[in-house]
């Protein structure tokens, strides 16, 4: 039976829409597949293993305290003996001197003030003859600049003119004690006490620990470093003063301060430059309580040759390894990898762990950092970034049109 012109009409305008839904339903398709954003790629991480070194068996003496530390490393390295306070004798002249310079600033290359030096000062002269005291001549109406007064403490270790220079920058004695000790706790040295400039009264004490501190401080000033490293000097009146420390230029010994009495026994804070890699270790270190001089230098000897080889200049890690692979749904592999090498100069022992971090991506670069490596070195980090060594790009229609659970599920 032949159609009417109606279900002709109903029969036309249901195929025109079905055509028409196809249509619209295969382009909502391809519209979604191609435009849906890429899904996230996940990385499989790859840990770097921890790191060991040998432990350092520094050869210690079998007298009195010993610690070393060194520029750039927090507190002790290592130690022996007692690390209670004890006498320190003319060690504390290090910290009158800090202390003066605190009220005396110099610049590194400055001569400073000129100091004329009167009776008083010949009075502080016998005062420590009388009290079998190391000194420096002094003559009343001669006058030094306030570095060569420095000078003439230090290098022979003269109690007259630690006397002589505390009064001139503070105005008294007990002016200048009140400074050191706000000095002393501003500085965190809470184990350290001076009741002289000296150090000639055993009242004047310190810990190992405190010392290694102090010594870093004396490094970290020009002026002072400069001085303590002088096997001599030509001065005003005075004329040739010969430094204590005959430690001086031997296994790279280049300070700081001697000191001797009978409470404190023979003692030396000490610094020294080696080498390790192409890096400088500053070397500080204090030895309290040997009998002589002589003996305690050989032993500070001792120590310093058997400390040297615990620094080690540890390779963290070189330039593009991998520590995380990305694969995508589309078959792209691309490595997260170091940006760079890294190393650490670490002592004796100490722990080296690391941990790889990486974000996951979707579309990325070849060179954009994804992450990071991080060494945990002793209490400090070590970051290196972490690049892609290779693009991640759109996979293309043809994958995602036949993708569509992958990009829209």
């Amino acid at each position: 039976m032949p159609l009417t012109r109606r279900q002709m009409y109903r029969r036309r305008r249901i195929t025109v829409f079905s055509t028409l839904t196809v249509f619209l339903a295969g382009l909502a398709y391809v519209l979604a597949t191609t435009l849906a954003p890429i899904p996230v790629t996940a990385a499989v991480l790859t840990q770097p293993a921890a790191l060991t070194q040998p432990a350092t068996q520094p050869a210690w003496p079998g007298f009195g305290a010993t610690a070393v530390g060194a520029v750039g490393f927090p507190g002790v390295l290592a130690s022996t003996g007692e690390q209670n306070a004890v006498p320190i004798a003319s060690i504390t002249k290090m910290v009158t001197t800090l202390v003066i310079l605190e009220a005396k600033p110099l610049a590194a290359d400055e001569a400073g003030p000129e100091i004329s030096f009167t009776d008083a000062d010949v009075g502080y002269y016998y005062d420590a003859l009388a009290e079998d005291g190391s000194v420096a001549p002094v003559v009343s109406g001669m006058v030094l600049t306030e570095r060569e007064a420095l000078t003439a403490m230090l290098l022979p270790s003269a109690n007259n003119y630690s006397h002589s220079l505390a009064i001139w920058a503070y105005g008294s004695m007990d002016a200048y004690l009140a400074a050191a000790t706000a000095w002393l706790q501003a500085q965190g040295l809470i184990g350290t006490v001076v009741v002289d400039s000296s150090g000639l009264s055993p009242g004047s004490v310190s810990t190992p620990a405190d010392l290694v501190e102090l010594g870093k401080l004396v490094l970290a000033d020009p002026v002072v470093s400069s001085i303590v490293a002088l096997p001599s000097a030509e001065l005003p009146t005075i004329g040739t003063i010969n430094n204590t420390n005959k430690l001086l230029g031997q296994h790279g010994v280049d300070g700081i301060k001697t000191g001797t009495t009978d409470e404190a026994g023979a003692c030396l804070l000490f610094s020294t430059d080696f080498m390790v890699g192409e890096q400088t270790i500053t070397l500080v270190g204090v030895m309290l309580g040997g009998d002589t001089h002589p003996a305690l230098n050989d032993a500070i000897a001792a120590v310093i040759e058997s400390v040297k080889p615990g620094f080690h200049e540890v390779p963290l890690t070189a330039a593009g390894v991998s520590y995380g692979s990305y694969t995508t749904m589309w078959g792209t592999e691309v490595d997260a990898v170091t940006a760079e090498a890294a190393s650490a100069l670490v002592w004796s022992d100490t722990s080296i762990t690391g941990t790889a971090v990486v974000r996951d991506v979707q579309l990325a670069e070849d060179g954009d950092t994804v992450g990071s490596v991080d060494f945990a070195v002793g209490d400090g980090t070590v970051s290196v970034p972490l690049v892609l060594d290779s693009s991640v790009s759109d996979p293309g229609p043809m994958w995602r049109l036949g993708h569509p659970g992958e990009l829209i599920g």
